[in-house]
């Protein structure tokens, strides 16, 4: 039995690493000989996980004591008898404690970590032998037995049988230490994963939100779909697409930045209720909230406008958070969020005169807001070309969004930055959308959509002369005008980041400990 070592420790070489790996594989190459090759075995039948190991004997221990009313040598005997019931259970052995003849391990399965006693009288001389000297902390163990309480009050398995299923060869880091190098951590998941039991636990409560996401919309009558990844043109939105190549078709393709113009020609087709979980591609900058590769929910309902999908967002942020953490008043990096009170909901003209003093319909042209941009320190582009709109948002982005700790919705955001939102009818300088945010962060972002055909094509095109001008190879999507052509009945519409969410309700600070497999530059 080789010790596990802290192989991120700075004094561990490469050259230790080797060693040890050497010394696993001689005894790999020596279990081979004797015709013993774990990695030949191709299943092993288990009946219970640890965890339901442990339950059902507490289970059956405490019916036990219960039943004998306190007659010691009754219970002692009645315990003894479930000594005949034989469980399969498997997993990565953790720890070993060598007491001569008899050995206690610490394997770890999917579900909890369990000791497993192991005596030579009990499964051979021979295998016990093997089992010294040519297996390893960190080998993937079956083991056949009884399950009991020890001396020591620990329930365990009592091994009849233990086969070695897999060769581990490398050595786990040493138990005390972990895996704590952040950045290896990230590269190497899997090893996170056998080190951090919390880290799996961040994963299991991401799959539950997902589900509980799922769930609440079902709830609602919307129907899951799935809509193409690969695009045949680069749209003019401002998020930077990957390039591809179809061979076959002999043209570029690209990754898609968004699901939403596929989404919205289903309700032209007249599914009214649709929503999608998709992977989202953007070729922009990273830091601990942006991932060139993410995941998105987006939602859109017929028949609604954005203060409908206010009220579904908030409903189900309340829900999932009541069905996955307990309460809707939750932690989130020392701070505590409370979304079972109702969120605040403010215009973006109101959200800037409430944290920067600014109002904007004191403004009487967009002269006068440049000039009091230039008053307050506020930058915006150059010239004459920003606008009163292009001043708000700048205002808002220099003013408002740190403040926004607690759930808030900020809407009514400028046509200037909003090409898909349908624009307000008592005020054609606005649009119908909003953006909400949590924690000094945007989370999600909804309209009022756009249907008519003409309003649309002509931002489009606005939209793709801009783009054009960074040097892409921007298109308007003609396919999606007619498709508004044929007639999209008045929609609401909401997408929102699925990571952010799962940062949010399991109290993580970047997004690279709420994704399996984060995007990391290569080591060379």
């Amino acid at each position: 039995m080789s010790e596990n070592i802290n192989t991120n420790d700075e004094n561990t070489t490469e050259q230790d690493v080797n060693i040890l790996k050497k010394d696993r594989l001689d005894k790999l190459a020596s279990l081979r000989e004797v015709g013993r090759d774990p990695y030949q075995i191709t299943k092993f039948d288990v009946t219970a996980s640890a965890a339901e190991l442990k339950n059902s004997y507490e289970k059956a221990e405490s019916e036990i004591i219960s039943a004998c009313d306190g007659d010691e040598e009754k219970v002692k005997a009645e315990l003894e008898k479930l000594h005949e019931n034989t469980v399969r259970i498997a997993g990565r052995i953790r720890s070993w404690r060598d007491m001569g003849r008899a050995n206690f391990i610490d394997i770890r399965d999917g579900s909890d970590r369990i000791q497993i006693y192991i005596r030579s009288n009990d499964i051979g001389k021979e295998n016990f032998k093997e089992f010294k000297k040519k297996w390893d902390i960190g080998d993937i163990i079956g083991v056949e037995g009884y399950v009991f309480r020890t001396m020591k009050g620990e329930i365990s398995v009592h091994a009849q049988k233990i086969t070695l299923l897999s060769k581990s060869l490398l050595p786990l880091p040493e138990k005390w230490h972990g895996l704590k190098d952040m950045d290896m951590r990230y590269r190497q998941r899997y090893v996170d994963l056998i080190m951090n039991p919390d880290v799996k636990d961040t994963f299991l409560k991401r799959s539950q939100i997902i589900r509980e996401v799922r769930n609440y919309l079902d709830s609602l009558g919307y129907i899951e779909v799935d809509t193409p990844v690969l695009h045949t043109l680069e749209i003019g939105a401002s998020a930077r697409p990957f390039v591809t190549h179809h061979n076959t078709l002999d043209m570029t393709m690209y990754l898609r930045i968004e699901t939403e113009l596929y989404l919205k020609r289903l309700i032209v087709g007249g599914f009214e209720r649709v929503y999608e979980v998709g992977r989202i591609f953007r070729n922009e900058g990273m830091d601990t909230s942006h991932n060139p590769e993410f995941t998105t929910v987006e939602m859109y309902q017929a028949y609604t406008d954005y203060i409908g999908m206010m009220d579904i967002i908030e409903n189900m942020y309340r829900t999932i958070a009541r069905n996955v953490c307990g309460t809707a008043k939750i932690n989130y990096q020392g701070v505590e969020i409370d979304m079972e009170k109702s969120w605040e909901r403010l215009t973006m003209a109101e959200s800037v005169k409430k944290y920067a003093g600014v109002d904007y319909y004191d403004w009487a042209d967009d002269e006068s807001a440049r000039a009091c941009a230039k008053e307050k320190g506020v930058e915006v582009p150059e010239g004459d070309s920003a606008t009163k709109g292009h001043v708000l948002i700048a205002f808002f982005d220099a003013f408002v969004e740190e403040k926004l700790v607690q759930p808030t919705i900020i809407y009514d955001y400028p046509v200037e930055n909003s090409p898909l939102a349908k624009r307000k009818p008592s005020d054609p300088a606005f649009t119908e959308r909003f953006e909400y945010f949590i924690y000094r962060r945007e989370m999600g972002n909804a309209f009022s959509e756009l249907n008519d055909p003409i309003d649309q094509r002509e931002r489009f095109v606005k939209q793709v002369e801009e783009k054009r001008k960074t040097g892409a190879n921007a298109e308007v999507d003609e396919d999606f005008v007619t498709a508004l052509e044929y007639g999209m009945p008045p929609t609401g519409g909401l997408g929102f980041g699925l990571d952010r969410l799962v940062m949010l309700l399991t109290d993580s600070a970047s997004i690279r400990d709420v994704l399996l497999f984060p995007t990391m530059k290569p080591i060379q």
